[in-house]
């Protein structure tokens, strides 16, 4: 276990980089519901990875496929070139997003009530951290550590690839005041840097997956 642990580990660190599930959050807890908005929110994004994660470790178990060294450098290779037009095209809405004129802010509403849909939306589509989940699920599934082990590995691959959901909401429970100084530091640089971050983690794990592919046929 340790092993199949040590090389989903950056790869969940990596995921766990989500500029725009940390910025709704924080918007949620900022606005109208706060904590309560937060909280489902959390839930809403914690439950739909979850459901993704055992989907695609337990379908890769039970479909048992070949091990041969090729199959698997292969499936390196193209998640790579995924990774790397995953990249791409961040980096290109980025740009035209930049190009664009701001919306003028609307009035904030209470939405506590739709906080647990909007969780699992944004999760369901944020296609950053699903292709490295993806990928951490690849090596879960793959692992021979047995059903429990699986479990407590897909455990530690949501529980870190969740962070930015869950974090901000435990960090203003446990500090109020220096939660909120710390969200408005981190939300200052995901202004800045979020997508920058983004485009340079994918990228990282794009040419690693490569680098392992090519080496492995």
């Amino acid at each position: 276990m340790l092993q199949a642990l040590s090389l989903i580990l950056p790869i969940c660190l990596a995921g766990a980089v989500s500029p725009v599930l940390l910025t709704e959050q924080t918007v949620l807890l900022a606005g109208p519901g706060g904590r309560k908005a937060g909280r489902g929110f959390a839930i809403g994004a914690i439950g739909t990875l979850t459901a993704i994660a055992l989907v695609l470790v337990f379908f890769g178990h039970v479909i048992d496929l070949p091990k041969k060294p090729t199959l698997s450098a292969t499936l390196d290779i193209i998640f790579g070139v995924g990774l790397l037009g995953a990249a791409w095209l961040v980096n290109a809405r980025g740009r035209r997003e930049t190009a664009e004129p701001k919306p003028q802010a609307k009035p904030e509403k209470d939405r506590s009530q739709a906080a647990v849909p909007f969780g699992a939306f944004s999760m369901a589509t944020n296609f950053t951290t699903l292709a490295l989940v993806i990928i951490a699920a690849k090596q879960i599934a793959a692992a021979d550590i047995g059903t429990a082990g699986h479990l407590v590995l897909v455990a530690v691959m949501v529980a870190i690839c969740s962070l930015p959901a869950w974090a901000p909401l435990a960090l203003t429970k446990l500090a109020p005041e220096t939660g909120q100084a710390a969200l408005k530091a981190l939300g200052d640089f995901i202004d800045t840097h979020g997508r920058t971050t983004v485009v340079v983690l994918l990228a990282a794990g794009g040419v690693y997956m490569l680098a392992r592919g090519i080496f492995g046929i």
